[in-house]
């Protein structure tokens, strides 16, 4: 449930602490175990992510809602 929870905030906030460059191509899809799952539109803008933004994105969200919550982002193209 605590988990759950958590999941939502992360959803709720993702569009609010994220680049509006980054969320109109990459939404998160799941949280399970301290793993963040964000989903991308396609392969270029999940290479684009991963190679550039992927850091930025991880201490946004760890500052937001601590290291225990989002320990990894792991980035997939598709839903």
């Amino acid at each position: 449930l605590e988990q759950r929870r958590s999941a939502a905030e992360v959803f709720k906030a993702w569009n609010d602490l994220i680049d509006p460059t980054v969320t109109a191509h990459a939404q998160p899809s799941g949280l399970v175990r301290g793993t963040l799952f964000v989903s991308v539109d396609s392969d270029v803008w999940k290479d684009e992510i991963v190679r550039y933004r992927r850091r930025e994105i991880l201490k946004n969200l760890q500052h937001a809602f601590g290291t225990e919550t989002i320990q990894r982002i792991s980035f997939r193209v598709g839903v």
